[in-house]
């Protein structure tokens, strides 16, 4: 079989080299449908969504022949327009970037990095929750605490230790050996060296809780009369809601 006819037969497919394609491209994105050029598509030839349309097809097609991508097609009218024209997407930014770093769009990943939000985010936010020991694996343990005190309950209480300083971190010890309770079900966080307070770390904890489908508040937490220090200096309950 020629290689005409064989391209008449196989049509879109996977097995079609993209030098024989029209220049026009049809995509199905997550179920969202775009048309674009050839040349849009390789504008940046270093990303990895050019690396898809270069040389022998690397996508599989959906039954109308369009080629499939399997990402949130939502934000994908985001990178096109980009693209297109250069725009820096105004919303939606977090889930653009998002989708900027798997299309490995490199001069839109470093602009979508200076926008307040992924700005805020990256060089603020997350090089401060660097540095307080053990973060992401008390976030966890939290969870766990909390899943586990969910039975036939509505709401389930975590108690949390939080200290900013080493000397805190003394006191918050001399406090967890006087509190009457099981002290493996406190999560500790801190001590840490750098400028956000205590309630920013407190905000930051509720926020990647809720990051993960959870409905949680917090308040300080008071502890039994008689209790040497004031509980509220280092100890806060956090409360899972679970309907």
């Amino acid at each position: 079989m020629s290689i005409s006819s064989e391209h008449k037969l196989l049509g879109k497919q996977v097995t079609s080299s993209l030098h024989m394609l029209s220049p026009i491209v049809e995509l199905n994105v997550g179920g969202e449908m775009y048309t674009t050029t050839l040349s849009t598509l390789k504008k940046h030839p270093g990303s990895k969504l050019a690396e898809m349309f270069t040389g022998q097809p690397k996508l599989r097609t959906d039954s109308e022949g369009r080629f499939f991508i399997d990402r949130p097609g939502t934000y994908f009218k985001y990178i096109l327009e980009y693209l297109r024209s250069n725009q820096v997407p105004t919303q939606c930014i977090q889930d653009v970037y998002k989708e900027a770093l798997f299309y490995d769009i490199e001069p839109l990943i470093k602009q979508l990095e200076d926008s307040p939000q992924i700005f805020g985010e990256l060089v603020a936010r997350r090089q401060f929750l660097a540095r307080v020991p053990n973060y992401s694996e008390n976030i966890e343990l939290m969870i766990r605490i909390a899943r586990a005190e969910a039975v036939a309950s509505r709401q389930s209480g975590v108690i949390v230790c939080v200290v900013r300083t080493e000397e805190d971190a003394a006191r918050c010890q001399d406090a967890l050996n006087s509190l009457d309770m099981d002290k493996k079900s406190v999560v500790k966080f801190g001590p840490w060296k750098a400028v956000p307070s205590i309630s920013d770390l407190l905000d930051c904890i509720q926020m990647d809780v809720e990051a993960k489908g959870y409905k949680i508040s917090f308040q300080p937490h008071v502890a039994e009369k008689g209790f040497r220090f004031k509980s509220h200096d280092f100890f806060y309950k956090f409360l899972f809601t679970w309907w």
